[in-house]
Protein backbone atom coordinates (compact mmCIF):
# COMPACT_ATOMS: atom_id res chain seq x y z
CA UNK A 1 0.00 0.00 0.00
CA UNK A 2 2.93 2.53 0.48
CA UNK A 3 4.19 2.36 -3.01
CA UNK A 4 0.64 3.94 -4.60
CA UNK A 5 -1.81 7.03 -2.88
CA UNK A 6 -5.16 6.27 -1.73
CA UNK A 7 -7.30 8.58 -2.23
CA UNK A 8 -9.35 10.19 0.46
CA UNK A 9 -13.00 11.68 0.17
CA UNK A 10 -14.74 13.70 2.82
CA UNK A 11 -18.48 15.27 3.02
CA UNK A 12 -18.82 18.06 5.28
CA UNK A 13 -21.61 19.03 2.97
CA UNK A 14 -23.71 16.05 3.86
CA UNK A 15 -24.38 14.58 0.62
CA UNK A 16 -26.45 11.68 0.42
CA UNK A 17 -24.19 10.41 -2.38
CA UNK A 18 -20.76 11.35 -4.11
CA UNK A 19 -19.64 9.38 -7.10
CA UNK A 20 -15.80 9.05 -7.23
CA UNK A 21 -13.65 7.53 -9.76
CA UNK A 22 -12.04 4.73 -7.84
CA UNK A 23 -13.36 1.53 -6.13
CA UNK A 24 -10.47 1.51 -3.25
CA UNK A 25 -10.37 4.69 -1.01
CA UNK A 26 -10.77 5.90 2.35
CA UNK A 27 -13.68 7.99 3.87
CA UNK A 28 -12.52 10.71 6.60
CA UNK A 29 -16.59 11.87 7.38
CA UNK A 30 -16.15 15.51 7.96
CA UNK A 31 -12.80 17.67 7.72
CA UNK A 32 -10.43 17.32 10.71
CA UNK A 33 -11.26 18.03 13.59
CA UNK A 34 -14.73 16.97 12.96
CA UNK A 35 -13.45 13.29 11.09
CA UNK A 36 -14.69 9.82 11.64
CA UNK A 37 -11.99 7.60 12.06
CA UNK A 38 -10.38 6.97 8.19
CA UNK A 39 -11.76 4.01 6.78
CA UNK A 40 -10.45 1.76 4.37
CA UNK A 41 -13.20 0.97 1.61
CA UNK A 42 -13.46 -1.71 -1.22
CA UNK A 43 -16.24 -1.56 -3.61
CA UNK A 44 -14.96 -5.18 -5.04
CA UNK A 45 -17.30 -6.13 -8.00
CA UNK A 46 -20.03 -3.62 -6.95
CA UNK A 47 -20.55 0.20 -8.13
CA UNK A 48 -21.66 1.27 -4.55
CA UNK A 49 -20.37 1.47 -1.04
CA UNK A 50 -21.94 2.76 1.85
CA UNK A 51 -19.64 4.51 4.70
CA UNK A 52 -20.47 2.30 7.60
CA UNK A 53 -19.38 5.29 9.66
CA UNK A 54 -21.75 8.38 8.15
CA UNK A 55 -23.44 6.43 6.06
CA UNK A 56 -21.99 8.52 2.74
CA UNK A 57 -23.05 6.70 -0.04
CA UNK A 58 -19.88 6.43 -2.39
CA UNK A 59 -21.18 5.41 -6.62
CA UNK A 60 -17.80 4.85 -9.05
CA UNK A 61 -18.05 6.50 -12.01
CA UNK A 62 -15.08 5.21 -14.65
CA UNK A 63 -14.81 8.66 -16.36
CA UNK A 64 -13.87 10.25 -13.60
CA UNK A 65 -10.28 10.96 -12.01
CA UNK A 66 -9.01 9.41 -8.87
CA UNK A 67 -9.01 12.81 -7.45
CA UNK A 68 -12.11 14.24 -8.85
CA UNK A 69 -15.66 14.25 -7.67
CA UNK A 70 -19.50 14.59 -8.45
CA UNK A 71 -20.58 16.98 -6.63
CA UNK A 72 -17.38 18.69 -7.02
CA UNK A 73 -14.96 19.35 -3.44
CA UNK A 74 -15.24 16.16 -1.97
CA UNK A 75 -11.38 14.96 -2.25
CA UNK A 76 -9.45 15.37 1.07
CA UNK A 77 -5.88 15.69 1.26
CA UNK A 78 -3.70 14.98 4.43
CA UNK A 79 -1.86 18.66 5.81
CA UNK A 80 0.81 17.93 7.66
CA UNK A 81 0.29 20.39 10.77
Amino acid sequence: MADHHIPHFQNDAGHTAIEIGVKEFLCVGANPPFDHPHVFLDMGADDEKVCPYCSTLYKFNPTLDAADTVPAGCAWEYQAA
